[in-house]
This record gives structure tokens, sequence and C-alpha cells, in this order.
């Protein structure tokens, strides 16, 4: 019920961004029939983009829902990085195709007409695309969705391209230079094509398990603030994201006179330490290491029966030192 519960905001979210594409799709279609604009061309194509990509970001939530199966023990959340490479990937061939064809209608130029009327309809586009980009964004980062916030943001790539077509288009209607409508398309096209390349880079670091410097800083400053006397410190600390999931491994330093019952309690309570301070579900898999005489100067363990030196300060966990394979004597 948990999994349904999260699942839901998430399908209402990008069903609602699937049917509104494709509404704006053909309201952009109309646009550019009645105009034969390149620049309004561009943001039509860059319409069927959307449907593409809220249609198989649909699919990637799906499957990003299924439990955790034999083949695959981490689960499928995985899946969500790849959407937002396709849909990267989709909205760079976009840019391309816009930029070669408006090349060449900047070179064999063609007439344009009723521009008002078209910059009225692209203007309505843009406000609903901002609308939806921003519900998009918010609900992706409010469930660590990265498909949702990939198409948010491409919404919102959207609307800024709307808004520079519509001033295009009237200054273009104002000052009747026609070859500014080729132009304006080109800088969209780059502009479109930036966009695309952002959203890959960030989709690869995903699946290449590419460290999250943030993600891995916010859990090492929980330790930090909570941290209590017999942790004494916490290195080798890795997190890797899985859709919705957060894994982290790490090894903590603990006195190495616990038993395994106290051993299991300590680990026990940084486990929801973590997953009550932190914005998702994580997974932790921390591993126990005995404490070494070394450690004595900056244990803060009170009446310590086996202490061998004096405690002289705390070292403060950060993201050097925690993410180390080392306890941190030997830094």
């Amino acid at each position: 019920m948990a999994n349904l519960d999260i699942v839901q905001p998430k399908k209402k979210a990008i069903l609602l961004s699937l049917c509104v594409s494709i509404v704006l799709m053909l309201a952009k279609f109309v646009a550019y029939f009645i105009t034969q604009s390149n620049a309004i061309l561009t943001d039509a194509l860059e319409s069927i983009v959307n449907v593409l990509a809220s249609s198989f970001a649909f699919y990637s939530i799906y499957l990003a829902t299924i439990p955790k199966d034999k083949n695959h023990p981490y689960g499928h959340g995985k899946v969500e990085f790849f959407s937002a490479f396709l849909e990267g990937t989709l909205i760079t061939i976009a840019g391309l195709i816009i930029i070669f064809k408006s090349t060449y209608d900047l070179i064999y130029p063609k007439p344009i007409y009723q521009l008002f009327e078209g910059a009225g309809i692209i203007g309505a586009t843009g406000i609903v695309n901002l609308i939806i980009g921003y519900y998009l964004i918010n609900v992706g980062k409010k469930e660590n969705s990265i498909t949702l916030e990939a198409d948010g943001k491409h919404l919102l790539t959207d609307a800024i391209t709307s808004a520079g077509l519509v001033v295009g288009i009237i200054l273009i209607q104002f000052t009747q230079i026609y070859w500014l409508d080729s132009a304006i398309s080109i800088l969209l096209g780059l502009y479109i094509i930036y966009n695309g390349y952002k959203l890959t880079r960030r989709s690869v670091g995903g699946l290449m398990d590419e460290s999250n410097i943030e993600l891995v800083k916010n859990i090492i400053e929980i330790l930090q603030k909570n941290r209590k006397e017999p942790w004494i410190d916490v290195h080798n600390l890795r997190a890797q994201q899985y859709g919705a999931d957060l894994h982290v491994d790490c090894h903590f330093t603990l006195p190495y006179y616990f038993d395994l019952n106290r051993v299991h309690q300590e680990i026990s309570s940084i486990d929801k330490l973590i997953n009550g301070n932190g914005n998702c579900k994580t997974e932790l898999f921390i591993h126990a290491d005995p404490c070494l005489p070394a450690c004595c100067n900056y244990c803060e363990m009170k009446d310590c029966p086996v202490r061998e030196e004096a405690f002289r300060g705390e070292i403060e966990w950060t993201i050097e030192n925690a993410t180390k394979n080392q306890k941190h004597f030997d830094q």
C-alpha cells in the first residue's frame, strides 16, 4: 500500500503532462499551418518530443514501481535515468533538425502569414507549459523522481522558447524583416540543444553511479548533527540513487568491547536517523569496525574501560574524511 501511495502522484502528474502535451502539439501545428513560420514550426516539432518523452516517462515510472526481484535486487528505479537520457537525446535531435531546416529557409526564404494569430496561439501554449512544468518539477522533487523533474524542465524550456518566439514574431510583424524568422529559429534550436545536453549529462551520471555530492553532504550533515558518543568515526560512505530509493553503505567505528546486541542497536539507530531526517526512502548497509588505540584521542566515550590516551578533540565529519576508506587517525 505504501508503494501505491508513492506511485499515484507520479502517475497522475505524468498522465497530465502527456494529455496536455498532445493538445498543445496540435495547437502549435495549427499555428504553423496558418502562418508557415519556421520559428513556429520549431516549437511544433519540439512538442512532438514532449509527447514521445511523456509517453516513455509514464512507462518508466510504471517500471520503477515494480518490486525488487531475483534479477533486480536493487529494484527497477534506474529506468528513470534511462527515461531522462532518452528525453535529452530526443530534445537534442529536435534542435539539430530545427537548425538544418531553418538554415535552408534562411538561404531560400518563403512568405509567412497571420503572424499575430500564430503568436497568440504560441503564447497561450507557453503559459500552459510554464504551469505544468513547475507542477512536474515540484512533484518530482517531492517524490524523488528524475523522470518528472526532467519532463518538467523540458516543459519550462518549451515555455521559454515560446516566449522568445512570441517576441520574435511581433518584431517580424513590425519590422517586416522576414529573414528574422529563420534566424530566431536557429537561436532557439541552439538553446534546445544546450538543454538536451544538460539533461543527457545528468542521466548518464546517474546510470554510471556518479557520486551525488549534495546528497552525500546532506547525509554527513545529518550524522554530524546527531552523532553519539559510541560513533567514533564514519568512513567509506557512498550513496547511490535508484529512482525514488536511496542506497547508502558506510563503515562506522564503534568501541571494540560492544557485544553484537549493542552493535545492532547502534546500527539500527543510525538507520532510523537517516530515514527520519532524509527526504527519501533509504536502504543502509553499515559495516561495524572495532576501534583501535589510535582512535582514543578523538573518541568521546566517557568512562571508557580501555582508554589508552586522553580525549583531545572531536574530528568533525566532512565529505573529505567520511568518504575516504580509512579511519580518521590515518589521515
